[in-house]
């Protein structure tokens, strides 16, 4: 191989995947590199007319052939090496540039969408704000009008409270005036008995008075009888028998009958009188004592 192939070939492999992808550049210039190494095979060794051969070359040539092969083939190996280290560096760079630039479009980006979110987030709280309002509004119309359910709900709980206070009420008012009604009909009644046992201790004790003092009356009245009778009997015994005689019968004393055994008192009447007159005293005298220890 001549040193214008090794150039060649090295300058087919520095383009890449592009020449070993079989592209048409890469088969033209395939084709350009055999033409040329065909020239320069026939300037060196002369024109070749057609059917004629070629002279056979000893197998040194071949050997010393391979050897510069291997040694351009070294060379362009070092060459393509430089190359892809040389791009590499540029890729880099490019990548570093292309890095920068992101980070900056990023950054302005994200400032942009930050302030974007912060407008968005401003326009949400005051479209809240409104519609709360407008939903208090609302809520507040509703109330005065008695129709929101916060207010009739509650309402509603407040009436049924006030019917069963009510009915409460009225049973306790009534349970109260009966007591106390009874308390009234029981008192009238202690007092109406209360009457009636003082007018009965009253009336008894008027009339035990009265009793004692009839009796008294009548005793009083016994003993002037008796005395009067005595008085008149004596008078009578000293008058003359005309006077006895001319009494009526109604008035004559008469002689007790006495059947059976009787006893024949030696006393005198007078005396008789005046023992039967004490004993009716002394008997009226104690039996207002014995009364009051009886009593209560």
């Amino acid at each position: 191989m001549t040193h214008a192939e090794a150039w060649t070939g090295s300058r087919l492999r520095r383009k890449g995947p592009l020449g070993a992808s079989g592209s048409p550049e890469a088969a033209a210039s395939t084709g350009s590199l055999r033409h040329l190494s065909g020239s320069l095979g026939r300037e060196a060794g002369g024109p070749t007319p057609r059917g004629a051969q070629m002279p056979v070359q000893p197998p040194s040539k071949d050997t010393e052939e391979m050897e510069a092969e291997g040694d351009s083939a070294a060379e362009m190996n070092g060459e393509e090496e430089e190359s892809e280290e040389e791009r590499s560096g540029s890729q880099t760079e490019s990548e570093e540039e292309s890095s920068e630039m992101d980070d900056e479009d990023c950054e302005r980006r994200r400032s942009e969408c930050v302030s974007e979110m912060l407008d968005l987030e401003k326009q949400f709280s005051e479209l809240k704000e409104k519609e709360r309002l407008s939903q208090l509004r609302l809520r507040l119309e509703e109330v005065g009008a008695e129709r929101a359910p916060e207010y009739t709900e509650p309402l509603g709980g407040l009436q049924r409270s006030l019917k069963i206070r009510i009915q409460v009420a009225g049973i306790y008012k009534g349970f109260c005036l009966d007591v106390i009604r009874n308390k009234y009909e029981c008192e009238l009644q202690g007092a109406k008995q209360h009457l009636e046992s003082e007018k009965l201790l009253l009336y008894d004790t008027l009339q035990g008075e009265l009793q004692e003092r009839i009796q008294r009356l009548e005793e009083d009245r016994q003993s002037l009888d008796i005395s009067s009778e005595w008085w008149d009997d004596k008078l009578h015994a000293r008058g003359s028998s005309k006077t006895w005689d001319s009494l009526p019968p109604s008035k004559r004393k008469k002689a007790p009958l006495v059947s059976g055994p009787y006893i024949v008192y030696m006393l005198q009447e007078i005396d008789i009188l005046e023992d039967w007159t004490a004993i009716k005293k002394a008997r009226a005298a104690v039996s207002p004592q014995k009364r009051k220890s009886d009593g209560p």
